[in-house]
């Protein structure tokens, strides 16, 4: 139904949404000329690199072409040779990335459907000019990253940030039984949401630090952790009360992940991983499903990070368990670890030495 504008109030109201409206066709239009512009680079860079052999046309070929497409298209931009260079390395990093991708090779003959299903013309070319800098000899790397671009919106300078990080490496490392507790592509998907280790280089805790600082230095932090556990986790709560008959237990952090549609349950240890430690998750999780599980939610899955652990141990450990449970560790080594105050003892030592030396 429509609303007639009768009054200042009703005809600002449709000033703000005429607003939204331009401003939401704006960013479809740029995101349109964003992807025809790299189909167009795309098919460039398919030029370049399978029709004109650089063997033939020697060193001078960029400058040679980026002068004849500014004479014969002046209006176009960023046509200089350098660009023209990472347009070749455009096509050339992704047609290897796909050559990788055989489900859908299988599924589309058309090397051109198989970029667009996969995002690369969705992303703007600023990324993909610091991700063929950084990925240009780890193609898998390279769509990796515009993925999680994809995934999570990153601006050009977040992106440059992860890529100087090791999250490729860490990325679904975690040691898990998921692919035998959890359906396909539920597992896949589960599995790909975990990392080993967690870096939690943003804390700021002592030396001699105990769970408690560790967690309580974390949920501080939840901004920065949860960006490290990575998309779609939303924090539910510290030591998060659960019942069973009359028994209370107390869950180191909850959380909930809108992609997966599932309660999460992490534990963290300060020591080494323990077989124990996942009968105690394992116990968790199964009071997480029976009691916080409403309709449509998906299993709830265990999470233990742990600061070390032995990885031929915890696969074996994790055998015996038919919930989902993941094994992980964490590391502090950038973490700014501050001089832990003596403890009683120490000072009581050091009184006793003075004293003796008077």
């Amino acid at each position: 139904m429509t609303t007639l504008i009768t009054s200042e109030s009703t005809y600002r109201e449709w000033l703000t949404e005429l607003s939204k409206r331009y401003r939401s066709s704006q960013i479809r239009a740029a995101v349109k000329v964003n992807e025809e512009l790299l189909r167009f680079y795309w098919q460039l860079g398919h030029d370049i690199v399978e029709r004109l052999p650089e063997n033939k046309w020697g060193s001078a070929f960029y400058s040679r072409l980026s002068a004849d497409l500014k004479e014969i298209m002046p209006e176009m931009k960023s046509i200089s040779p350098r660009n023209i260079l990472y347009i070749k390395c455009f096509y050339d990093l992704y047609n290897r990335a796909l050559q990788n991708t055989p489900q859908l090779v299988a599924q589309m003959q058309d090397i051109h459907q198989i970029a667009y299903a996969l995002h690369i013309f969705s992303i703007p070319w600023g990324h993909h000019r610091y991700i063929i800098d950084k990925c240009y000899h780890e193609p898998e790397k390279a769509l990796f990253f515009v993925q999680k671009t994809v995934e999570n919106g990153w601006s050009r300078a977040m992106l440059l940030n992860f890529l100087d990080t090791d999250l490729y490496q860490r990325q679904g490392k975690a040691i898990t039984n998921f692919s035998k507790t959890l359906p396909e592509p539920h597992s896949e998907l589960a599995q790909q949401l975990t990392k080993d280790p967690y870096q939690f280089d943003f804390l700021t805790i002592s030396e001699r630090y105990k769970e408690k600082e560790l967690k309580d230095a974390l949920v501080s932090n939840i901004t920065r952790l949860l960006m490290e556990l990575g998309t779609g986790f939303a924090f539910m709560g510290r030591e998060y009360r659960l019942t069973a008959g009359e028994k209370e237990i107390f869950v180191d952090l909850l959380f909930y992940n809108t992609h997966l549609h599932c309660y999460v349950v992490a534990e963290v240890k300060v020591g080494e991983f323990e077989a124990a430690h996942l009968g105690q998750l394992s116990a968790y999780v199964s009071i997480a499903d029976a009691t916080l599980k409403r309709p449509g939610d998906n299993q709830t899955i265990g999470l233990l990070i742990c600061k070390t652990k032995d990885n031929v141990f915890a696969r074996y450990a994790l055998d015996g368990y038919k919930q989902p449970l993941g094994i992980s560790e964490y590391d502090l080594s950038a973490a700014q670890i501050t001089k832990a105050l003596p403890s009683v003892e120490e000072i009581e030592h050091g009184l006793r030495g003075a004293s003796s030396g008077s």
